[in-house]
């Protein structure tokens, strides 16, 4: 990992975690690990797992998805594989789980010569509880709308449907075909992976514990930017850099508000003076407002940086880079 000189973690109150840059496990040969994995309860007994495409490692030939539970009261040491798929896909479903039962689930990539990568960061998940006699299905999602944020990007935002025993999770299709879900309580969903210049067409279900869904959302259209245009509604918004003094110690302050993604933000890279620095993890929930970070640059008043930094969305991809502030150590607040 390349570094900054003089960067150092100062962890705050043991919610952050400064980690490397690298993936999360590979083998010897073949594929990295898959990256960005998610994992969201679509009923009371099952959920939906996504993720990306190996940083390295060259084609995919299929996905293995493994899971970890409560078993006799004890959880799981090892995994157990519960579902394969083509090296095309990146999303499934995975049935016949306990409900109120805590999960954890890894993916892992397989090429065409049966290189098996390392897993995937662990990611868990909690079921809801089963509804008793729900045989009613949610009332669709209302006032569907979409908006193009670039030439790959988009945000969906609905009116909220309901449910005699709760909404759990909404599941957005493209024409027929699923592509994404967030938990019951959003109503917005950040896209990403979409090509410029292209119409696209959206609605959104909701789903109940039950496993019941509801009619589809009315449908919302746009169309993406052409060329390479920013994706501005990924980046993080509001950036502000202060510094302070320890004794002869620097530090950066810095704050903003996370992008709005449908989903938790858990990691972002920062960058000074046009590199990368460092990657900063929550360890634990994000915050769900501003969030906030500080760490030490050097011992020499004076020194001027430039900061800026991205977002980890939750489909694993990286958003767009904040507005760049510069700031001067020794100049105070």
């Amino acid at each position: 990992m390349r570094r900054t000189p003089g960067l150092v973690a100062a962890a705050s109150a043991g919610l952050l975690l400064l980690t490397g840059c690298g993936g999360s496990g590979r083998a010897a040969e073949g594929p990295s690990a898959p990256i960005g994995v998610t994992v969201q309860a679509g009923s009371a007994t099952s959920v939906h797992v996504m993720w990306s495409r190996p940083l390295a490692g060259g084609e995919v030939a299929e996905y293995e998805i493994y899971r970890r539970g409560a078993q006799g009261g004890s959880t799981e040491a090892r995994a157990a594989k519960v579902e394969e798929v083509p090296g095309t896909r990146y999303m499934t479903d995975v049935t016949g789980l306990k409900p109120s039962t805590a999960y954890v689930f890894t993916v892992r990539a397989r090429d065409a010569a049966g290189n098996l990568s390392g897993p995937s960061e662990e990611t868990p998940v909690t079921l809801p509880a089963p509804a008793a006699a729900d045989r009613r299905a949610p009332t669709p999602p209302r006032t569907l709308r979409a908006r193009a944020g670039g030439a790959r990007a988009a945000t969906l935002t609905w009116g909220a449907s309901t449910d005699d025993q709760g909404v759990v999770s909404y599941d957005i299709y493209q024409g027929g075909v699923r592509i994404h879900s967030v938990g019951g309580g959003e109503t917005t969903a950040l896209l990403t992976g979409l090509r410029p210049g292209r119409r696209y067409t959206f609605t959104v279900k909701a789903r109940d514990a039950a496993d019941h869904s509801s009619p589809a959302s009315p449908a919302a259209r746009l169309t993406t930017a052409k060329g390479r245009g920013g994706d501005a509604g990924t980046a993080p918004a509001d950036l502000r850099v202060t510094t302070h003094a320890e004794g002869s110690s620097h530090h950066l302050d810095l704050s903003w508000v996370p992008p709005r993604t449908g989903g938790e933000v858990t990691a972002y890279e920062i960058h000074l003076d046009g590199r990368f620095a460092t990657t900063l993890s929550w360890g634990a929930a994000p915050p769900k407002g501003r969030a906030a970070y500080s760490f030490f640059v050097g011992e020499k008043a004076g020194r001027t940086y430039a900061v800026k930094l991205r977002a980890r969305l939750p489909d694993g991809t990286w958003g767009a880079f904040s507005e760049e502030r510069t700031v001067t150590t020794g100049a105070g607040r």
